[in-house]
């Protein structure tokens, strides 16, 4: 049997330090699925792990992409499960670790089938959104599919900014005169490995210290300087992301640096918010305070394997 250790939990928990005290334990590489630090050209606002985190494991999936490379979700899980599948030949257990719930739901899960849509729809819908506009397109799934939309609108709003996705999601309902959530949940993939999911977690107040305690390490580590350089790329799609799109408003004159750090740490707590919605909706998690001795999160572990093995 092959076990995933999967950790999750908000930004700024602890996930990373965790992940790498298991890797050394059980002598496994991590895979990472937090959608920020694909990007190479992303480092300091992205919390990627320092290099002497990086030393101290191996990590797949960190900085392996170029924010020039349109990379999805779907991507993720097809190169996931392939290097799993590598990884899990030399050892039975593997980490993964990550932030991004859509990423964590690509490889615990897969992806939906939906059908292929006709060029005359696309054709459609491009055209739309290129005279009305992303309200176009919110307009149209929210009346298609209003269930979903709202879903959508409480977990992960960013998403309905999103325009190749919300292209995705009117495409489906119109081809298919059906709500895009029709689609959702219907084939289970098969998986080779048997998930331990463990949460990290804490109250708000802690949380929210930690995430402002970041934003303020990450500006003095030199994030502006980062986003000054990336400022030309703004349009891409990797750099719509909280820690860029606010100091870009400082950049055009818009709002003071004080403010815009401030933005960011607004922003990355209700991201928080969005994520620990996300993971409250998982099954089978074992969720601990973040400060809980790493032996008691290991004998939990291993209560799960030894469970399997009698």
């Amino acid at each position: 049997m092959n076990y995933l250790i999967t950790i999750i939990g908000p930004t700024a928990i602890g996930k990373t330090a965790l992940s790498i005290e298991l890797a050394n334990h059980f002598g496994c590489d991590i895979i990472s699925c937090d959608s920020r630090q694909f990007f190479k050209e992303m480092y300091i606002g992205t919390a990627v792990p320092s290099l002497e985190e990086l030393a101290k494991a191996k990590h797949h999936f960190i900085q392996n992409k170029s924010v020039f490379e349109s990379y999805t979700a779907g991507h993720f899980e097809n190169e996931a499960i392939a290097k799993l599948d590598e990884l899990f030949n030399e050892n039975p257990i593997q980490i993964l670790v990550g932030g991004s719930g859509l990423y964590l739901d690509a490889v615990l899960k897969g992806f939906d089938v939906f059908p292929e849509i006709k060029s005359h729809i696309r054709i459609e819908v491009q055209s739309n959104y290129d005279t009305k506009g992303m309200l176009y397109l919110q307009e149209k799934f929210k009346n298609l599919d209003p269930d979903y939309f709202e879903l959508i609108l409480k977990t992960n709003p960013q998403t309905l900014q999103n325009p190749q996705r919300m292209m995705r999601f009117v495409e489906v309902c119109l081809e298919t005169r059906m709500p895009y959530s029709s689609f959702l949940n219907k084939e289970k993939k098969t998986r080779n490995f048997k998930s331990i999911i463990i949460g990290l977690e804490a109250e708000r107040a802690i949380i929210y210290q930690r995430i402002n305690d970041r934003v303020e390490a990450m500006m003095q580590n030199g994030l502006l300087t980062e986003v000054k350089n990336l400022n030309k790329y703004r349009d891409l799609n990797a750099l719509q992301t909280v820690g860029y799109t606010e100091l870009f408003q400082f950049l055009d004159g818009k709002t003071s640096l004080e403010i815009a750090v401030e933005e960011i740490k607004k922003n990355t707590r209700r991201f928080s918010k969005r994520q620990l919605t996300w993971f409250k909706r998982l099954e089978n998690v074992t969720w601990f305070d973040y400060l809980t001795d790493f032996k008691l999160i290991l004998k939990e572990i291993n209560s799960k394997i030894n469970l399997d093995s009698q």
